[in-house]
């Protein structure tokens, strides 16, 4: 009877202590689900607490666009309307390509002018100036630094970088950069531009997709000195919280007319090599950088056809009014590299091949002559791909020195 009772005992130790270690267990097993729930970004611009007293007693300047906001529970402000509400004394205002308000066309001259609603001068550097002067300097204290960038070397907005830092350093200006998660900072790929073809659509020896945030990228220009005579500026990057590069950001905001979504963000890298073609890569439509197509394609290869018409952010989109024959491609994959097999497709089916490159376009955004060349010489994606390692692997080791998220 004794033995039954201690074997009883014994039995509802163990009892007890298993369900305390499964008890136990389920506890660390929520701990670790709710550590494991990814949490939104914060922009730069967001954290106030962590500038403000920067700006306190100084007369700033910021370069600034649409995507220059505070994001609230409900929508957002203007960082120029914010800062002027917590009484920063804001001087005037830069605007890159697109505008201040980002309405203007792709490539279309920007003119200065006054802010309606603030009646803040904007000077514009993307027009007779594509450089700060030294006289539009010469009254400011700070310059902020923040806009929405898409990660791609002819998005235009890291050469007004670069410019706006050039300048700041041969007038001895700060830069405080707002850093902001980049869309498509979760790879590196593609051509890799040579110094001789550099422009205002691809400034610096990158490749296509350099997987950097604004932030990353104006430590870079000055680490790699590439501003003119290798000066250095004076930067402070004020990074994002909560990020790293394969974190996925859905753009709350358009960062240029063509780019209205996800998707069209995804695939500008891809198709944004159109733009230096005789294709439509959908301006005039409502799915900019989600389709291609051209009159001159072989009609007999597609399927799908559309109309581009002028509408926001495309006055005069290729092919207006005619109807171009080619792909839509909506229904893509996420990508995770520079794809060219709709470059190559659209030039295999043009019938008449001397329609195709535009001038120099193609050259500029490829970054080099090599790509047309091996596209007219029919080699496949993979032969091209091979042919970017080099570069590539190179650059990867340079980027590694200025980055600030994993």
């Amino acid at each position: 009877m004794l033995q039954l009772f201690k074997n009883t005992l014994l039995a509802c130790l163990f009892l007890l202590i298993s369900c305390g270690g499964q008890t136990r267990k389920k506890s660390i097993s929520q701990d670790e689900q709710k550590t494991s729930i990814p949490k939104t970004p914060i922009t730069a611009a967001n954290q106030t607490e962590n500038y403000i007293h920067k700006l306190k007693g100084k007369r700033i300047g910021i370069v600034a666009n649409q995507t220059s906001v505070i994001f609230k529970k409900e929508g957002y402000t203007h960082l120029v309307d914010s800062l002027i509400s917590l009484n920063v004394n804001v001087v005037k205002v830069f605007a890159p390509e697109h505008g201040f308000r980002g309405s203007a066309d792709a490539g279309e001259d920007v003119e200065d002018g006054f802010d309606k609603k603030t009646k803040l001068p904007i000077f514009s550097l993307h027009g007779k100036h594509k450089k700060p002067t030294e006289e539009q300097l010469q009254n400011l204290d700070l310059i902020i630094f923040d806009i929405q960038d898409v990660g791609v070397r002819f998005y235009t907005y890291i050469s007004t970088l670069h410019y706006v830092m050039e300048a700041a350093a041969e007038n001895s200006k700060k830069v405080l950069v707002f850093d902001r998660p980049n869309p498509n900072g979760h790879y590196v790929d593609g051509p890799t531009l040579k110094m001789e073809y550099s422009s205002f659509v691809g400034k610096h020896p990158i490749p296509l997709v350099h997987g950097m945030t604004i932030g990353e990228y104006a430590q870079m220009i000055n680490g790699e000195n590439w501003l003119t005579d290798s000066t250095k500026c004076d930067i402070e990057v004020i990074p994002i919280a909560n990020y790293n590069h394969n974190t996925q950001y859905s753009l709350p905001i358009r960062p240029s007319p063509n780019l209205p979504n996800d998707k069209s963000i995804n695939l500008y890298p891809s198709l944004g090599l159109f733009e230096g073609t005789n294709i439509n890569a959908g301006r005039g439509t409502e799915f900019q950088f989600q389709r291609y197509g051209a009159p001159f394609l072989d009609t007999l290869k597609y399927d799908f056809k559309y109309w581009p018409r002028p509408n926001f952010g495309a006055k005069y989109p290729k092919h207006s009014g005619g109807v171009c024959y080619g792909k839509d491609l909506t229904k893509t994959p996420y990508l995770s590299k520079v794809d060219l097999s709709w470059v190559i497709d659209a030039y295999n089916n043009t019938k008449d091949k001397s329609l195709f490159f535009k001038d120099r376009g193609f050259t500029i955004h490829a970054g080099n002559e090599e790509l047309r060349k091996q596209i007219e010489a029919g080699m496949n994606v993979e032969e091209i791909r091979e042919t970017w390692k080099s570069d590539l692997e190179g650059f990867r080791e340079i980027r590694k020195k200025y980055l600030i998220y994993d």
